[in-house]
């Protein structure tokens, strides 16, 4: 039998760093990357795109298991279209957090998540990539923020794009799916047992993915 695939997860909350964080580590360690928080996206997106109902989670479902997706060159692609910018609106957001409560829906995309696991080793960014999708990770980590902090980032990253946007109305809708995520049946946003809990809120994005890496090192993963 073939050693495991090392995987090193990192979860958390909305605007907590995750996506940016686990490309510098996977970039740093020459491993691959999930953003399974796209596929939530794209799930989502593409249930609006159809103009299915977010209240039915069977039909929500079966978009999921078909859906027809492309990675490359730092886009993202659904049907052949580009739609790197379409999943990441606020309203992309918020529809996400809608079909990844939805357990007909997590399930659906588990194993499509787990097949990400490719040699040399993966860096996995999500809600539940510790606690469900890669239990036996050998390191795991729970990066998190406050949402004031994370509302502020959010800010700053719609202001460059000249997206007019209210730092308080952020932080309100932050709350409202940390809520949503944290609350759900199905995989909620949690630490997983033994996960490093990094809280990132006075620190750089330098200085979170050092921690990281250090602990990478410390594991025998690099």
């Amino acid at each position: 039998m073939s050693d495991p695939v090392p995987v090193i997860t990192i979860d958390g909350p909305s605007g907590s760093g995750k996506g940016t964080v686990s490309a510098r580590v996977a970039g740093a360690l020459g491993w691959h990357i999930l953003d399974s928080g796209a596929l939530y996206r794209l799930t989502a997106f593409a249930v609006e795109k159809s103009g299915s109902d977010f209240n039915n989670p069977s039909q929500a479902a079966e978009i999921a298991r078909k859906l027809d997706v492309k990675f490359a060159d730092g886009k993202v692609y659904l049907d052949g279209e580009d739609v790197s910018l379409a999943i990441r609106t606020e309203q992309a957001g918020n529809n996400a957090s809608r079909v990844a409560a939805m357990p007909e829906v997590r399930a659906a995309l588990l194993d499509w998540q787990r097949e990400a696991a490719r040699l040399p080793g993966l860096v996995a960014d999500g809600r539940d990539m510790g606690t469900t999708v890669f239990p036996d990770a050998p390191l795991k980590v729970f990066l998190t923020a406050s949402a004031e902090e994370r509302a502020e980032r959010r800010y700053k990253q719609l202001k460059e794009k000249g997206i007019a946007s209210n730092i308080a109305d952020l932080a309100a809708e932050i709350r409202e799916r940390d809520e949503r995520d944290s609350s759900r049946s199905a995989s909620p946003l949690a630490p997983a047992e033994g996960a490093l809990t990094i809280d990132s809120t006075a620190m750089t994005i330098d200085e979170v993915v050092a921690r990281i890496l250090l602990a990478a090192r410390e594991r025998g993963l690099s």
